[in-house]
């Protein structure tokens, strides 16, 4: 049975276990799912109309030499093509946020967003211009620089959303929170427009404190995995 406890600031879903009880400060969560059936699950699943993703590909990418990473090549492909392959499935459109390169995004055929700061104000504002482009729907977020996103990652994110009252659900890979894979209400729209107004937001801490809800990811917690640096880019063995 599914319950909700806080840590750290935030709501965290987990599942309740017979001896949980005997450990109410460790709330546990339940075993990880099959992958076989999450996949058929996902599969039957038909996205919701209100709800659209965003790939932030707006990052600075200082440490790739200023390079807009979603064009850094990865195993022979760059990372925006692995990002579409694994988002677009899990929603009912897509979008893309970046400050550049605006035209060749657009050449993949998703609309591509920008934000009306001059400043860099975070990925936050590629969020924002998601609420602003896509109005009273739900925004799906993920890096594009994740090339193993979580191909079942709207729908965890879905279930542990509706089983609450939180406006937001991010995801947790087992060790650190990942803020930026996430699924957030309608409700957040303005508010998140007024905070910007006001300048650039810790990503971590603005989640927390809506009181966004975590959601257990720790069975496939390589998917996560960002390309950061050069030396990101070594060929590892594909994901599922």
């Amino acid at each position: 049975m599914g319950f909700l406890s806080r840590q750290g600031g935030f709501v965290v879903h987990c599942v309740r276990t017979r001896d949980s009880r005997h450990h109410h400060d460790k709330p546990k969560v339940g075993p990880a799912p099959n992958p076989q059936t999450r996949m058929e699950t996902q599969a039957m699943q038909t996205p919701p109309e209100t709800l659209a993703a965003v790939i932030l590909a707006g990052g600075q990418g200082r440490r790739m030499g200023g390079r807009n990473k979603g064009w850094v090549e990865y195993r022979g492909r760059p990372l925006i093509e692995y990002a579409i392959e694994r988002l677009r499935p899990q929603t009912a459109q897509l979008a893309i946020s970046s400050n550049t390169d605006i035209d060749r995004y657009r050449a993949l055929g998703f609309p591509v967003l920008t934000d009306p700061h001059r400043d860099y104000r975070g990925p936050l504002a590629g969020i924002a211009a998601a609420f602003n482009a896509f109005p009273g729907h739900e925004i799906l977020c993920a890096p594009v620089d994740a090339p193993e996103l979580p191909r079942d990652l709207e729908r965890r994110l879905r279930q542990a959303l509706e089983a609450s009252t939180a406006p937001a659900a991010i995801a947790h890979d087992g060790e650190r929170l990942q803020p930026l894979f996430a699924l957030l209400r309608p409700v957040l729209a303005d508010r998140l427009d007024r905070e910007l107004a006001r300048g650039a937001l810790a990503v971590g801490r603005w989640f927390r404190e809506v009181g966004a809800l975590t959601v257990d990811f720790s069975d496939q917690p390589r998917a996560f995995a960002n390309i950061n640096t050069p030396e990101d880019l070594q060929p590892s063995p594909p994901g599922p």
